[in-house]
């Protein structure tokens, strides 16, 4: 159709947005189906946060705010990053969106040139090469396979490097595979940037409050505090708060990059809705003793299903650091033929029969830029969780 934009041409639609969808379409026809394509925590908003907002709506702080954020909410975020990554910014520093995707969106819109790269390590979060691509950038990825963690090598970072390198995005714990990098693995990749001047780095810390057998987060610019000035932190109240519907990302960077983040923020969406920004705040400044609670189950989630996957033919599940994602191989399933009679030719084939056969709906590998793989979020009641691995069980047992 002439009549839209040729940019639709560079960009495709959320590959875990699709599963989901078609997992609540089926479900509406009344199939059994579990769905564990969507990112997003079981648990709910904790109560004392769901107060704060009904407290902003009843006192009317229901209208607009500056374009960037409450100064209260940004005093919390400034406290936030000095007590847990010991970094210091100014209110000038900050910025609050609307998710911590328009964050991301809004950071590359304001830097990214015709031909700029960005280096993105595979597997990736499906939304940040078309983000990338709707800005006018070029993606590079590299590709992190299972035998390196799921990694950045810092060798493999140095050959990427070009002179047409922007921005280098990195998010630990991962979306998809749940893989943490440890500070040590976070300095060798510094010690590269810090050698090449032009390079900014993204950091999506989204899962930072996520981490499991006693990992200790950090974050590029605590690391190397050479690279303070030219990184932008990203958070969010989403996953550790159980907040994703409230829609409360942010960053701190460089003044004069969040300016320009901001103007753009501007003649967009403008500020982040009020009540959730007031929610926010008691978010992060409020009892933290809820995301242990929640952790130990996460936990408990991620090793019955990694043991559970490791039992069925032909998958192989590493066991991650962080998230709530698992991130499994199903290489040894290829070429074989499913129930329906067909045959498995990649991991979208394999995603498409499981979701038929067994109602089971995940998200394939290809779409994070590494198959053949799948993602599944165990962020959902561990009854379902261990239902839908002996369905994922039975349906390799029955390939041919």
């Amino acid at each position: 159709m002439t009549f839209l934009s040729a940019a639709l041409a560079r960009v495709k639609p959320s590959a875990t947005i699709a599963v989901t969808d078609k997992a609540r379409a089926l479900k509406a026809a009344g199939r059994n189906v579990i769905g564990l394509g969507a990112g997003e925590p079981d648990f709910d908003t904790p109560a004392n946060i769901k107060l704060a907002a009904i407290h902003a709506i009843e006192a009317g702080k229901t209208k607009y705010t500056d374009v960037g954020g409450i100064p209260e909410l940004k005093e919390a975020i400034i406290g936030k990053f000095q007590r847990e990554n010991g970094l210091t910014y100014k209110p000038n520093q900050i910025i609050v969106g609307t998710g911590g995707k328009q964050v991301l969106y809004n950071a590359l819109m304001a830097t990214i040139n015709p031909g700029d790269e960005v280096i993105i390590p595979a597997p990736y979060w499906v939304s940040y090469p078309e983000m990338v691509a709707l800005a006018g950038g070029e993606s590079v990825p590299v590709v992190c396979p299972a035998s390196s963690g799921f990694k950045l090598r810092p060798e493999d970072l140095e050959k990427a490097i070009t002179p047409k390198t922007k921005w280098i995005i990195l998010c630990s714990p991962s979306n998809p595979t749940g893989a943490a990098y440890s500070r040590s693995e976070l300095k060798a990749i510094t010690d590269v940037l810090v050698k090449h001047p032009n390079i900014w780095v993204m950091t999506d810390d989204m899962y930072e409050h996520l981490v499991y057998d006693d990992f200790v987060f950090a974050t590029p610019a605590q690391v190397e505090p050479k690279l303070y000035d030219r990184t932008l932190t990203v958070n969010g109240v989403s996953k550790a708060y159980c907040m994703t519907g409230w829609r409360i990302g942010y960053a701190g960077g460089p003044a004069e990059l969040i300016k320009a983040m901001q103007t753009i923020q501007s003649q967009s969406t403008s500020n982040p809705s009020s009540i959730s920004q007031w929610a926010s705040v008691e978010a992060l400044n409020g009892p933290q003793d809820f995301i242990p609670v929640h952790n130990k189950v996460f936990k408990e989630r991620r090793d019955l299903v990694v043991s559970m996957l490791n039992q069925a033919k032909g998958i192989e599940c590493p066991r991650p650091e962080g998230a709530f994602y698992v991130y499994p191989s199903c290489a040894g399933t290829m070429g074989k033929t499913s129930p329906s009679g067909k045959v498995l030719a990649n991991d979208e084939d394999f995603v498409t029969e499981l979701l038929e056969t067994e109602g089971v709906a995940v998200v394939q590998g290809s779409a994070f830029g590494l198959g053949p793989a799948f993602r599944i979020s165990y962020a959902t009641k561990t009854s379902d969780l261990e239902d839908a691995c002996k369905r994922i069980q039975r349906f390799c047992g029955n390939l041919r």
